[in-house]
C-alpha cells in the first residue's frame, strides 16, 4: 500500500458501509474495512475513532451548515423561518445523488441498537448547534430551545421521508413540508 492515498476518508466511508451491508455490521472489523479500502489500519484510526464513527462522518459538517444558515439568515427572520433556511441550506449537501448513498447508511444504522442510539446523540447535537445559533441571534429560552427542537424533529422526519425508496422529492421540499406540519400542529396544541 502506498503512504500516501487521495479520497481515503470517503474510500474508508464506502468500503464500511459496502461491507456493513454485505456482512451485517457485527461481522466486518476494522482490517477489513482498510484492506478493502487499500488502506492501512493506521490510515482508519487517523480520520475515525472507531467502526461506528464511519457511519457518522458527516456531522459535524452538518452541524456547521445548520448553524452557519440559522446565522446568516435575515435579521428579521423569526426563529422557525431561521430554522427553515438552516433545513434548506441542508440541500446542498443531502442532493439526489446522496439520497441513495444515504438509505445505505441508514439501513446499517436501522438494523443495530448501539449505532440507533448514536444516531440520536447526533440528532441531539444537530438541535444543540440550531439552538445555540438561536441564541447568538439574540432569542432567548425558551424559544430557542422550542425552535431548534421542532427543527431536529422536521429534519428527522425529512430524512426519513427522503430515503424512502418510492420518493422522488428534494430534501428541501421534504423538511419545508415537515416544518410547515409541525408549526401547524403546535400551533394547534394551544
Amino acid at each position: 500500500m502506498s503512504r500516501w492515498e487521495p479520497n481515503a476518508r470517503e474510500r474508508l466511508v464506502r468500503a464500511a458501509v459496502e461491507s456493513f451491508l454485505e456482512r451485517g455490521y457485527d461481522a466486518v472489523t476494522v482490517a477489513e474495512i482498510t484492506e478493502r479500502a487499500g488502506l492501512t489500519k493506521r490510515t482508519f484510526f487517523r480520520h475515525f475513532g472507531d467502526k461506528r464513527e464511519v457511519l457518522f462522518a458527516g456531522q459535524d459538517i452538518l452541524s456547521g451548515l445548520l448553524a452557519d444558515a440559522i446565522t446568516a439568515a435575515p435579521a428579521s427572520a423569526t426563529p422557525i423561518e431561521a430554522i427553515s433556511a438552516a433545513l434548506a441550506a441542508v440541500e446542498t449537501v443531502f442532493d439526489a445523488d446522496w439520497r441513495e448513498w444515504a438509505a445505505k447508511v441508514q439501513q446499517v444504522v436501522t438494523g443495530q441498537p448501539d449505532l440507533r442510539e448514536r444516531e440520536l446523540l447526533k440528532r441531539a447535537k444537530l438541535r444543540g448547534a440550531m439552538a445555540a445559533a438561536l441564541r447568538e441571534r439574540g432569542v432567548a429560552d425558551p424559544a430557542a430551545s422550542l425552535a431548534a427542537e421542532i427543527g431536529g424533529l422536521a429534519f428527522t422526519t425529512a430524512f426519513a421521508r427522503w430515503v424512502e425508496p418510492a420518493n422522488s422529492r428534494g430534501f428541501g421540499e421534504l423538511a419545508r413540508e415537515a416544518l410547515a406540519e409541525l408549526v401547524k400542529a403546535a400551533g394547534a396544541l394551544s
